[in-house]
């Protein structure tokens, strides 16, 4: 017995020396944190430790809550800045952050559990000197978050030792102790297993999480490129602009092949007007990036949409032949449907209509036979004056899609009717125009529904066009025209009292306006009530309609 209880005592005692024997080295790992609001102010002076080469570290959430700044203070008494957050979780008071510095010692970290009863130690900050480290034992572990560790110990730390490693055995950081919630010397204390902070990360979405929201100091960008094009995006609305301009800047030094980081950069010039800082951005693009077609789509683009949209600004370099030079050139490195799209929409605007259709009709002819396709190519052909090759191309249009129809219709059914009624298809037109009715309904407005009457009044449906008046006028009860022209509608089918009605409307909308007084007086007239119509009849005249006078010397000869 005395033999097995010499053991037992060399077995904790060699522990002992391990544990003095991995804190020479280990201790260089662990920092001050401190954190300062946007005046300087002082926020909170906690720990925290590094678990990467490249300057990642942990430590508390808390610290960084409304913080402006954070610096670190090594072992050796060196100070350096916090560069950004990796992630951070509010729940637990747990953050991952960069410090920026050439070379960080982290440490090693273990990836198992550590079991019950086994014994740890804090591993608190020192100055140049090897610490005392602080013994104890986990009491229990439980998962939380999926499967990540938490630590109940048996131990007394010092005070300010929050966020300090806990250290095993083997000298591997196996958690982050927690910001003590009991009395201090209480025996228990709590931690955060070292897997769930060295897990923690930014995503996409992080530009909508409100913990990391909580604090000023600037996010990392995902390390994953499409979670990091998800964050330009989401960002977009979110940063002010010099900060919006650094996240574009660390994505093209994180990921230099990506064009996603010069667009987005080019844009931001393009909405300045500062086109030779787009022609430099979308050239390193064309130049560095892996996708080349997508480098000169983008690029051609730009040039377009200047030409479109701020032609008032002089930056000759920029023609609509450069445009459509950068569009030839995305189409021959991947023929692409936008690409050659985006093409036919130059040469349109530069009136190649002839070239323009031809791009559409290939495109049609080698399967990519959209409703967007065949619009194009009709536009072309209603420039070039082909009536029934226009209205043949928007018939093929509308057929790519299968009733009941969806919204994405709308504007081939509207550009359909324009087109019916120009070429005086007026019923044609009515039966397109109910269609897009039907499907816009919460969209329509007053002038839609006087632009529907006129069709139907054209296509002699003149009880549809008295209905659809008598909506534009509810939709819009101010404006005297649908008045009018009900009004007149009326009196041309014969429905003189509702003409009175309507006409007398008008004159209670606009007491100075002759169309209602000249509508009234020519009903009263026609039913017969001479002496009333002449008066309104007059009251027009007075009001300086050119009608007025033959119409009183008509009807009052009678």
């Amino acid at each position: 017995m005395k033999r097995v209880f010499i053991i037992i005592t060399a077995l904790i005692t060699c522990v002992g020396v391990s544990a003095q024997d991995w804190a020479k080295k280990a201790y260089q790992s662990v920092f001050t944190l401190k954190t300062y609001n946007s005046d300087g102010v002082l926020i909170r002076s906690t720990n925290g430790f590094f678990i990467g080469t490249d300057g990642e570290a942990v430590s508390g959430y808390i610290p960084f809550v409304n913080a402006s700044r954070a610096i670190v203070i090594d072992a050796q008494g060196k100070e350096y800045e916090v560069e950004c957050l990796l992630g951070a979780n509010s729940m637990y008071d747990i953050a991952k952050f960069r410090v920026s510095l050439p070379k960080s010692i982290p440490l090693k970290i273990n990836t198992e559990t550590t079991t019950e009863e086994s014994q740890i130690w804090i591993l608190p900050y020192s100055a140049k000197k090897v610490p005392t480290c602080i013994e104890g034992k986990v009491i229990s572990s439980q998962k939380v978050a999926g499967d990540y560790d938490y630590y109940t110990l048996a131990i007394i730390p010092n005070e300010n030792m929050e966020n300090c490693p806990i250290m095993n055995g083997l000298g591997e950081v196996t958690g982050v102790l927690q910001q003590s919630s009991t009395h201090v010397g209480s025996g228990t204390e709590y931690a955060v297993g070292i897997r769930f902070a060295s897990d923690l990360k930014i995503s996409g979405l992080s530009f909508n999480d409100k913990t990391l929201n909580s604090s000023h100091i600037k996010k990392d960008i995902p390390d994953e490129p499409e979670q990091a094009i998800l964050s330009l995006y989401m960002a977009g609305g979110m940063l002010d602009s010099m900060q919006y301009l650094t996240l574009i800047d660390d994505f093209i030094a994180k990921f230099p092949t990506y064009t996603e980081g010069y667009i987005y950069r080019s844009q931001q010039a393009f909405n300045n007007n500062r086109f030779e800082d787009v022609d430099s951005y979308m050239s390193a693009c064309i130049k560095l990036c892996d996708k080349k077609d997508d480098a000169h789509f983008n690029y051609a683009k730009f040039i377009y949409n200047k030409l479109l949209y701020k032609s008032d600004i002089s930056y000759p370099s920029w023609t609509f032949n450069k445009a459509i030079e950068e569009a030839n050139l995305a189409c021959k490195a991947n023929p692409n449907s936008i690409y050659s799209q985006t093409k036919a929409e130059i040469l349109f605007s530069t009136e190649r209509f002839d070239d323009s259709y031809k791009v559409y009709s290939d495109e049609i002819i080698n399967g990519n036979a959209t409703a967007e396709m065949y619009f194009g190519a009709a536009r072309c052909k209603e420039m070039l004056g082909d009536t029934t090759a226009c209205l043949n191309l928007l018939n093929s249009a509308i057929d790519t899609f299968s009733k009941p129809y969806l919204k994405e219709v709308a504007p081939y059914l509207l550009s359909r009717a324009q087109i019916l009624l120009d070429y005086g298809q007026s019923r044609a037109a009515v039966q397109d125009l109910n269609e897009y009715e039907k499907i816009m309904s919460t969209q329509v407005n007053d002038n839609f529904y006087y632009i529907k009457a006129q069709a139907e009044i054209d296509g002699r449906l003149y009880q549809q066009a008295l209905n659809d008046l008598g909506t534009a006028i509810m939709k819009d009860p101010h404006n005297t025209l649908y008045y009018s022209e009900k009004a007149s509608l009326e009196i041309r089918v014969s429905l003189l009292d509702d003409a009175i009605k309507t006409a007398r409307e008008c004159t209670e909308v606009d007491a100075n306006l002759s169309d209602g007084y000249l509508f009234m007086g020519l009903a009263q007239c026609l039913k017969g009530d001479k002496t009333n119509g002449i008066k309104n009849l007059q009251k027009a005249h007075d009001l300086g309609d050119p009608q007025a006078e033959s119409l009183m010397e008509k009807y009052g000869k009678e």
